[in-house]
């Protein structure tokens, strides 16, 4: 059942799961959706128990108490009473009726198709329920902070738009109860669980934080912070951000590994989005071409996907700044188009405004490009890429001083980054053009220990060195960027780093080529 109803005083898009009682909307978990739509598609009709664990769990083994659940749940969004229900009946070990007369508004077919294919893709991005920490202290004055940091990791959560989390009042129906990852995500419809816990050990705390992948009940991170309890309230925001930060990497990774398991003909727009995210990574001419092919292909799916928006602008600065695209002012004005195209249709969501900001960066609007990072700061403080796309803007205004900590903040908030090695080498970057070249050495020598990362900062080790003279540690270094980049020469680079404005950073970092001995 593809299309709006209504029942008195309530409407319900059976497409996206949504109900709304007048212009009000009433939050459903998807499991409470799926069973809602489901009873209305029969509405007058019993619905055996069996019927509603094969629509909504599917080939998932699941106790009666997860439909209760559910049940009560819709109960209470729509006020009914079990007793004299309005909507809902019970039917004594039939299962259930929905009672409600109910009326379906005309719309095309082709609208309501289209609607459950946008409605499909929409719930095919990840839910995430984070379960109340656990005081395990036994100090009750810890109570308010375990409840404090679960909120506040909610609403962190929240600002990624990628992520779909469950709100606070579902989840803290499980406070004070031992749950069961597995059970959660069934109950809640989530495919990941956040749990953790709260203690005190003398004058520290420790919170314990995981992620667990509710159908397997597998742990995909866990972690542990300490602190000492006088700066606990103090540390608050620091912790918050530091695990919100990881969660995000860390459940994007296995929706790559889930899409990359289905087949060609089964994916949808969120699929191709994030094979697409899988190829981005790999440092190829071949695989950023096929992450562009499956950015266009995920909007052609989906044409409001804004985040296939902002890294097809992404990818198609990365053909020309790392792989074999000629960079011209025609495929920048392309990466500028399509990178606001994907702010206009979600401009809140600081991806796109990065992405928007680094497309312009590399048009050499620094201005323009700083005051979409600041945005997309404002809207997400959990990105790290973000900061490191500030740091590197900020470096190419000459602003060494104030780029420096951006790049430390982006590689303490995600240590694991897929695009860590880029924060290295952004920032050994950043040395070169300050004229620190000790201090480029040091961290292009990091970016080049992370598995998949691009010749660039092998070359910039090489330029530093040059610059440095240090004529024993060249001949290794050159062998390794060769290896990578054959072709690399002066020439290329001159190309490559068109986007730096300051015709004196160009020449610094020529010049250290040509003393380590680079070919024009």
């Amino acid at each position: 059942m593809n299309q709006n109803v209504s029942f008195d005083p309530f409407s319900f898009e059976s497409a996206t799961g949504r109900l709304w009682c007048g212009a009000q909307e009433v939050r459903l978990t998807p499991k409470a959706a799926a069973v809602l739509n489901a009873l209305v598609a029969r509405a007058g009709e019993p619905v055996s128990k069996e019927a509603l664990f094969a629509s909504v769990w599917r080939d998932t083994v699941v106790s009666d108490d997860a439909l209760i659940s559910v049940i009560q749940e819709l109960r209470k969004a729509l006020a009914d009473d079990s007793k004299k229900p309005r909507f809902i009946e019970t039917r004594h070990r039939r299962g259930y009726r929905f009672v409600a007369r109910v009326s379906q508004p005309a719309a095309p077919a082709a609208n309501r198709a289209y609607a459950a294919d946008r409605a499909s893709d929409r719930t095919d991005r990840p839910m995430i329920a984070v379960l109340p920490f656990e005081n395990i202290g036994g100090d009750s004055q810890q109570e308010y902070f375990s409840d404090a940091i679960t909120q506040d990791i909610i609403t962190a959560l929240s600002k990624h738009r990628s992520l779909l989390v469950i709100a606070r009042g579902p989840s803290f129906a499980f406070k004070g109860r031992t749950a069961d990852e597995r059970r959660v995500g069934l109950d809640l419809g989530a495919g990941y669980v956040v749990g953790g816990s709260v203690g005190k050990l003398g004058t520290r705390v420790r919170i314990r934080v995981r992620l667990i992948e509710a159908e397997s009940a597998r742990y995909v991170w866990a972690e542990q912070y300490d602190c000492e309890l006088a700066e606990i309230f103090q540390v608050q925001d620091e912790i918050t951000a530091a695990i919100a930060a990881r969660i995000e990497p860390e459940v994007s990774s296995q929706e790559r590994l889930r899409a990359g398991r289905k087949s060609e003909s089964a994916l949808r727009a969120w699929d191709c989005f994030h094979l697409g995210m899988n190829h981005f990574y790999k440092p190829s001419p071949a695989a950023n071409a096929e992450a562009q092919r499956l950015f266009r292909r995920a909007i052609e799916l989906d044409p409001t996907l804004a985040q296939a928006y902002a890294w097809l602008s992404y990818a198609l600065v990365m053909s020309m700044v790392y792989f074999d695209v000629e960079p011209d002012e025609g495929r920048l004005h392309q990466a500028v188009t399509i990178a606001r195209q994907g702010v206009e249709l979600d401009e809140q969501d600081g991806i796109t405004h990065f992405m928007c900001g680094r497309a312009l960066l590399a048009s050499k609007a620094y201005e323009d490009a700083i005051v979409e990072l600041k945005a997309a700061v404002a809207l997400n403080p959990n990105l790290a890429v973000v900061y490191c796309g500030l740091g590197d803007s900020l470096a190419y205004e000459g602003r060494f001083a104030e780029a420096i900590p951006y790049f430390e903040k982006a590689i303490q908030l995600s240590p694991y980054d897929p695009q860590r090695w880029a924060f290295l080498s952004y920032r050994a970057l950043a040395h070169i053009l300050a004229a620190e070249f000790d201090h480029a050495v040091e961290w292009a020598q990091k970016a080049t220990r992370i598995p998949n990362c691009h010749f660039w900062p092998y070359a910039h080790r090489v330029a530093a060195l040059g610059h440095l003279n240090r004529m024993d540690d060249l001949p290794g270094a050159i062998a390794e960027l060769l290896q990578r980049k054959p072709e690399f020469s002066c020439s290329l680079a001159r190309e490559r780093l068109f986007y730096l404005k300051n015709p004196e950073h160009l020449e610094r970092y020529l010049q250290g080529l040509r003393s380590a001995g680079i070919k024009e």
